[in-house]
């Protein structure tokens, strides 16, 4: 014998309910599964135990449709990944990690959108940047003010706990 979730609407049988949701009836017996919070992927099936996981998890689905700042490469699925792909020092157009943490940081300093994301605004001096060591921890979030060494750090905090995906566009 098999019953409807009231919540997912899925058919299950009777191990699939608690005996005090069971004895709710048909149309309003949740099973286990919705009663003790599982989330589900609708892509893959996938089970998460808490709403953060599969939302985590859904960036696996994401179409792979950005393209790196610097090389062009057009394989990533957030614009987070294609700086973190920068940062690393291996794209092609600016090799070594700590050049193109250099770079990202003059690039970002010199963005007037970017101000409220920088721990402390650099100093221009004549003839543009200041060519000084990055910082340690160069980037903060505006909303919480915790502090980042990476600007992709920043970018993925911004998508997952600020539900910001497009901080910055270039």
């Amino acid at each position: 014998m098999s019953r409807q979730c009231a919540q997912c609407d899925e058919y299950k049988f009777r191990h699939g309910f608690t005996s005090n949701q069971w004895k709710k009836g048909d149309g309003s017996s949740r099973c286990m599964n919705c009663v003790n919070g599982v989330f589900g992927c609708n892509e893959c099936g996938r089970s998460f135990s808490d709403r953060n996981a599969l939302r985590m998890h859904m960036q696996v689905h994401r179409a792979k449709n950005v393209a790196c700042p610097v090389c062009g490469d057009r394989r990533f699925g957030s614009g987070a990944n294609a700086v973190q792909h920068v940062e690393s020092g291996y794209c092609r157009g600016c090799t070594g990690a700590e050049n193109a943490r250099q770079q990202i940081y003059k690039f970002a300093s010199q963005q007037s959108a970017m101000r409220p994301f920088m721990s402390h605004v650099p100093q221009l001096t004549y003839g543009g940047y200041d060519s000084g060591s990055v910082p340690d921890l160069p980037y903060r979030c505006a909303q919480c003010s915790k502090s980042f060494r990476h600007l992709s750090q920043l970018m993925q905090h911004e998508d997952q706990k600020h539900n910001n995906s497009n901080m910055l566009t270039y």
